[in-house]
């Protein structure tokens, strides 16, 4: 059995709450209770983060103690930080459900299963998730919107999704 190592971003630091050394953290997971349950909350480059020790619910999250915070002013100074955990931390996903972590590294094939590229990310710019694609010929990444008509098939287990390229757009023909 080999371990999942990527990261995926389950919370982000507040800031302080009170004068006490308790801390904001928002959640981003569906429980947010169950970042206590993760033990170490690392940062992007893996090295620790925050372990809450204690917590309660808040509106976008948590508000707890943490073993890396002591006083109002260290909280304050991680304000922003976010935090992850491994993949393999996650609790498996119920059938015909995944993580959007999940999607990067797949094969992104044409309808004729021509493969077109790499999910190299999933990004989110305000709107809906897009996959950022890596080509298999090299060059500059592209973004594809992730809807069922872009890539109506996923094929997490087996490593591929298709994807349909919209048609370009070119600049409109003057009028008159």
């Amino acid at each position: 059995m080999t371990t999942d190592a990527r990261l995926v971003l389950v919370a982000q630091i507040g800031g302080a709450f009170g004068v006490r050394g308790e801390v904001k953290v928002t959640a981003y997971t569906a429980e947010p209770m169950s970042l206590l349950d993760y033990g170490v909350l690392m940062r992007a480059d893996g090295s620790v983060g925050l372990t809450l020790t204690s917590g309660r619910p808040d509106k976008k999250g948590i508000v707890g103690r943490a073993k890396e915070i002591a006083t109002k002013e260290e909280a304050d100074a991680l304000r922003g930080l976010k935090l992850f955990v491994p993949r393999d931390a996650l609790p498996e996903p119920e059938e015909d459900e995944f993580y959007l972590t999940d999607l990067v590294g797949l094969e992104a094939r044409d309808p004729a299963d021509v493969v077109l590229g790499t999910v190299k990310s999933v990004q989110n710019f305000g709107a809906d998730d897009m996959l950022e694609i890596a080509p298999a010929a090299g060059g500059r990444t592209w973004y594809l919107p992730f809807t069922r008509e872009a890539a109506p098939e996923l094929h997490v287990a087996e490593g591929w999704l298709r994807v349909v390229r919209p048609e370009e757009v070119g600049e409109r023909e003057p009028e008159g």
